[in-house]
């Protein structure tokens, strides 16, 4: 009797129990980005909120379906392919810092300077709305190329510049800001981030089993809406507003090339956002490689960027990414099926208005919270993700987020002709304090970069590469995508640049080659010959 043929394995499930905490986990990381999308614009630059569930969001969302859906389906043909059962999709979704940067730094104050211009609410939101479309359409665009050379990139920019100039955006900007809207309301604030706290960093055990997030979003709305119904401790509470749930799709829309001019000046905020969310998912795909579900890194990073595109052409604003987690979402016993689950409800519900209506509902004392665990998250990855040696050169780079923090703060607390007159006001010690603040915080996620990775390049010892870093920078200062003179901080060419604006630029410039030449000189130096050590006042 011939021998039967090898039985072919029996096809994965469709869902597994563990993809029920996946999802869990998975949506309520969504809904939270999108809640503080909106209570950005919303409540902190008054922008209308129709624009922001109406248009906004359906295409953003339907980002997140079309990225899942292709995850889940690679899922599925790697559990065929290698004849496994427990291959666990990649999670994919808003990329946290970068779409609460989009919110923080480029929609909201594209918002106000619509509306310094004279448009009313309603028109300069849409002209904002189409200036996020092309910002997507930019950061989908540069993911796509870099997807074929994402690799080559990395080996560019040192680990520490990549994730330290993200780790500053976290904790200063991801990290104060929405500490400040949650102790708004001190009470639910602080109980709902001292329930995450626990949970996530403590890693404590909570007596029922749920999700963590979901528990504390639970308890923490449950509570603000106890206390501000019976007028206990919730300044200026008021029940949202019910609005039905109603279809909004996503059509695709030529509405991005209206704001592609708008877009333009914001690229050195845009250029970086992209190439982060490139060595993000390379980094991710490493770390589901070692989890054993091999994906070719090419994949993730082309599907990353498709579903970035789609949201964009589709009117979303908020970029997608595979998530870190992925080992993690395997330890919960989820494969494929919580992506499935979590696009069809984020996408679904996109279009019929239910997560706009979810997201109305949660309040900002607790979405604000897992905003700020988040900052605490990514700062305390970079640290850990990077040699020991480079941590003070990472620590620099945050310094020039602070000082975008300060620029964003001081439009609002200083008025617009007293503003003019500090920036052209020189003090006895050379430029005026508000102007390098103005000039230090324009194009700041490229100064950062810039300035880690000459940093690690000396404490590497390759001063030469470090002498490259600094020639950069002076090249893009020319050009305004650092240290921008303009008054709204876009890019420029240098002959378009006169009178103090031009000195200031040639200032920042010169200053950078004055560091390319020292890096010049030191290198010759150290192949001359060791230097004489230095000897100390107590002879040592």
């Amino acid at each position: 009797m011939p021998a039967s043929a090898p039985r072919s394995p029996a096809p994965a499930r469709w869902f597994v129990p563990g993809d029920l905490n996946g999802f869990f986990g998975l949506v309520v990381d969504n809904l939270s980005i999108l809640g503080f999308i909106a209570m950005a614009l919303v409540g902190m630059f008054q922008f209308p909120a129709e624009v922001v569930f109406g248009r906004m969001f359906p295409g953003t969302a339907f980002g997140v379906l079309v990225g899942n859906l292709a995850y889940t389906v690679m899922a599925r043909r790697l559990a065929r392919r290698t004849g496994r059962s427990d291959v666990t999709a990649m999670p994919l979704g808003l990329d946290a810092p970068t779409s609460i940067g989009m919110a923080l730094l480029v929609l909201g104050p594209a918002f106000w300077t619509f509306r310094n211009l004279g448009m009313d609410a309603h028109a300069a939101a849409i002209e904002t709305w189409h200036l996020g479309m092309a910002a997507l359409v930019i950061m989908g665009g540069l993911k796509l190329v870099l997807s074929f050379f994402g690799e080559a990139v990395t080996r560019a920019l040192p680990r520490a510049a990549l994730l330290g100039s993200i780790a500053g955006i976290a904790l200063v900007l991801m990290g104060l800001l929405p500490l400040l809207e949650t102790l708004k309301s001190p009470v639910v604030g602080l109980l709902t981030l001292g329930l995450l706290l626990y949970v996530l960093i403590a890693m404590g055990r909570l007596p029922v089993r749920l999700p963590g997030v979901l528990v504390a979003f639970l308890i923490g709305t449950a509570l603000y809406y106890l206390l501000g119904l019976s007028g206990l401790g919730v300044p200026g509470f008021a029940v949202p507003t019910f609005t039905a749930p109603h279809v909004v799709l996503p059509w695709p829309s030529l509405g991005f090339i209206d704001g592609m001019p708008h877009a333009l000046p914001y690229l050195p905020l845009l250029l970086p956002f992209g190439l982060l969310m490139v060595v993000g998912g390379i980094n991710v795909s490493e770390s589901a490689r070692a989890a054993g579900d091999d994906y070719r890194t090419r994949d993730i990073l082309l599907v990353e960027a498709m579903a970035t595109l789609v949201a964009g052409v589709c009117g979303g604003v908020a970029q997608t990414t595979p998530y870190i987690g992925q080992p993690a979402y395997k330890h919960m016993g989820a494969r494929s099926g919580y992506t499935l689950l979590t696009g069809l409800f984020i996408g679904i519900g996109g279009m019929l208005g239910i997560v706009s209506m979810l997201v109305q509902w949660l309040p900002l004392a607790v979405l604000s919270p897992i905003i700020v665990y988040v900052a605490i998250d990514i700062t305390t990855q970079a640290f850990e993700a990077t040699p020991r040696q480079h941590a003070g050169a990472m620590v620099l780079g945050f310094l020039p987020s602070v000082a975008y923090l300060l620029l964003i703060k001081a439009q609002g607390w200083v008025p617009a002709d007293r503003m003019d007159y500090l920036l052209a006001t020189p003090d006895a010690h050379g430029l005026s304090e508000m102007a390098v603040i103005k000039l230090l915080g324009n194009g700041f996620i490229i100064t950062s970069m810039l300035w880690i990775g000459a940093v690690v390049a000396m404490i590497d010892g390759r001063l030469l590469r470090a002498g490259a870093f600094w020639l950069v920078a002076a090249a893009m200062t020319l050009f305004g995508l650092i240290h921008s003179v303009a008054a709204g901080g876009g890019i420029y060419v240098p002959w378009q640049v006169h009178g103090l604006p031009r000195t200031m630029m040639l200032q920042f410039a010169g200053a950078y080659l004055a560091l390319a030449a020292l890096m010049w000189g030191l290198s010759r130096l150290h192949r001359a010959g060791p230097a004489e050590p230095v000897q100390g006042t107590d002879g040592t």
